[in-house]
């Protein structure tokens, strides 16, 4: 089961989160989420050409791998390598657009397993027995300090720099997405979300919440997350 949304916030004027979730007739089990930055309507355009891109390619060339673990995961590398080109060529092409990027969370399950690929500072998390775990690590400058030891974890929370990335999809000619895969065991949760959710709501919060009420998860931690400032677009999508 998968339940998803996304919310423009308090303090934007429009939403530059995207995210899409296959049907249940659908022959791959695919959830993307991005969020998007860059101009007025940059950051819009940006995720959901990002978005339909990748699983266009997913979609269009799934029946076409041996489904091992080792060409699913090649096949969700090319298709976000296909969608940064979708992008980086658009913001080429106006003058309005140019520097739009995206951060983009692509999870395919497949198999009892989740296969995943990762640019930006969106996240993935699991719960598993009671322990919630992230699965992606933030492509931004201070994860990188907090990586160097310049700075601490609970200092980055609130860095004035937190959300400047130093990955993103769409503003440079190539990309090196992080690639992996996770077994999905019964009773497991998957919690894919933009950063208006992390930068407002803690952590043991959403865990409460997802574990509580996952199908009701994303309304409450939207709402949440409004409540605390709704300072950005807030998307969540729950996979069980």
């Amino acid at each position: 089961m998968i339940f998803a949304k996304t919310d423009i916030g308090k303090a934007r004027e429009i939403n530059q989160d995207y995210y899409y979730i296959s049907s249940p007739q659908d022959k791959v089990e695919l959830c993307i989420l991005a969020d998007g930055m860059g101009g007025y309507k940059g950051g819009e355009i940006a995720s959901k050409l990002a978005t339909e891109a990748t699983k266009k390619y997913i979609q269009d060339n799934f029946d076409k791998i041996e489904k091992q673990k080792n060409e699913i995961i090649e096949l969700i590398k090319n298709a976000i390598q296909y969608a940064n080109m979708v992008v980086y060529e658009k913001s080429k092409e106006q003058k309005d657009l140019e520097g739009m990027g995206t951060t983009l969370e692509v999870c395919l399950i497949y198999n009892n397993k989740a296969y995943m690929g990762h640019i930006g500072d969106s996240r993935v998390y699991r719960i598993r027995k009671g322990i919630m775990r992230k699965l992606t690590k933030d492509h931004s400058y201070v994860q990188q300090l907090v990586e160097d030891g310049k700075i601490t974890r609970e200092e980055a929370k609130t860095h004035p720099k937190k959300n400047m990335l130093t990955k993103a999809l769409g503003c440079t000619v190539y990309i090196e997405p992080d690639l992996r895969a996770r077994n999905f065991e019964p009773g497991d949760i998957f919690i894919m979300c933009s950063d208006g959710l992390t930068n407002m709501v803690k952590e043991n919060e959403i865990f409460e919440i997802v574990t509580s009420k996952p199908e009701k998860a994303p309304d409450i931690l939207i709402e949440t997350a409004n409540e605390a400032g709704g300072y950005d677009n807030i998307t969540v999508v729950i996979i069980m």
